[in-house]
C-alpha cells in the first residue's frame, strides 16, 4: 500500500561531482508539489556554506547520515547521480533500517576516471570542466552549456581543486560491490542510453543488484537535464513501489 505523502519518507537527492542541488530542480519541484519532503542538499565544499570538501565517498556518506540526524529526518529514500550514486549506495549499506529506496542514476562501479582527466583537473581545472561538460551530454545537446556554467559557478565559490577531489574520490571508492550486496531495499538503476561517463552496463554493480529495477532514458550522463520528465516519471513510479 502506498503511504500518504505526508507520512512518506523524505527524498534525499544527492548531486554528482562539481555540481550542487540545482541539478535536481525539475525532480524536486515535482515531489515537493506532491507533498513529499525534499530537502535541498549540497555536499560540503559544493554549496555556499564555505565548508571544506570531503575527499572520500565513505566520508560523504557519513556526513549525509549525520546531516539526517541533525535535521531529525528518519526514514529516507535516496536518489544519487554519478558520484552521488556511490554516496547513496554507501549510505544505504551503512543504514539499512533507515533507507527505504535507493535510486542510482548514471552509476557504475568501479567508477573509472582516466589519469589524463585527473591530471587536467589538478593542473587546469577550467579545461577539465570543459571536458566533463562535453562528455556528460549527448553530442551537440544544448544542455552542455548549462552544465559547464554550473560547474564554473561551483568552482568560483569553492576552493581550487574541487573537481580533482571529486573525481579522485569516485575512482578510489572500493566498497561498491560489498555495499550493493548489503542493500535489501528496492533499487532503481537508471541509465542514459548515450552515457559516455558511466556506461549503462553498470560494471560490477548490476550482478550485485540482481533484483534492481532497470530503466534507460534517451540521454547522456546528465540525464536530469536532457530528459527531466522521463527521469522524474521513472523516479515517481519507483518511489511508490513496495
Amino acid at each position: 500500500m502506498t503511504l500518504p505523502a505526508a507520512n512518506a519518507p523524505a527524498i534525499i537527492m544527492i548531486h554528482g561531482a562539481m555540481n550542487d542541488h540545482s541539478v535536481w530542480a525539475h525532480q524536486a519541484r515535482h515531489f515537493d508539489g506532491a507533498g513529499r519532503h525534499v530537502p535541498a542538499i549540497d555536499l560540503p565544499g559544493h554549496g555556499h556554506d564555505g565548508a571544506p570538501a570531503l575527499s572520500t565517498v565513505e566520508a560523504m556518506a557519513e556526513w549525509l547520515l549525520a546531516m539526517l540526524d541533525a535535521q531529525n529526518i528518519g526514514h529516507v529514500a535516496l536518489a544519487g547521480h554519478s558520484m552521488g550514486s556511490l554516496i547513496a549506495l554507501e549510505a544505504a549499506a551503512r543504514a539499512p533500517g533507515r533507507v527505504t529506496h535507493v535510486a542510482l542514476l548514471g552509476s557504475t562501479w568501479p567508477m573509472k576516471v582516466s589519469g589524463a582527466l585527473l591530471k587536467t583537473a589538478l593542473e587546469d581545472e577550467p579545461a577539465a570542466i570543459d571536458t566533463v561538460a562535453r562528455w556528460s551530454h549527448t553530442p551537440g545537446h544544448p544542455a552542455a552549456g548549462d552544465s559547464r556554467a554550473l560547474m564554473q559557478a561551483v568552482a568560483a565559490r569553492n576552493p581550487d581543486g574541487l573537481l580533482h577531489n571529486d573525481l579522485a574520490a569516485c575512482k578510489a571508492y572500493a566498497n561498491g560491490a560489498a555495499a550493493a550486496a548489503a542493500i535489501a531495499c528496492p533499487v532503481l538503476f537508471l541509465s542514459g542510453a548515450h552515457d559516455m561517463m558511466t556506461p549503462p552496463d553498470g560494471g560490477q554493480l548490476l550482478p550485485a543488484l540482481s533484483r534492481a529495477r532497470m530503466v534507460s532514458v534517451d540521454a547522456g550522463h546528465q540525464m536530469m537535464a536532457e530528459q527531466p520528465e522521463a527521469v522524474t516519471a521513472a523516479l515517481a513510479a519507483f518511489l511508490v513501489s513496495a
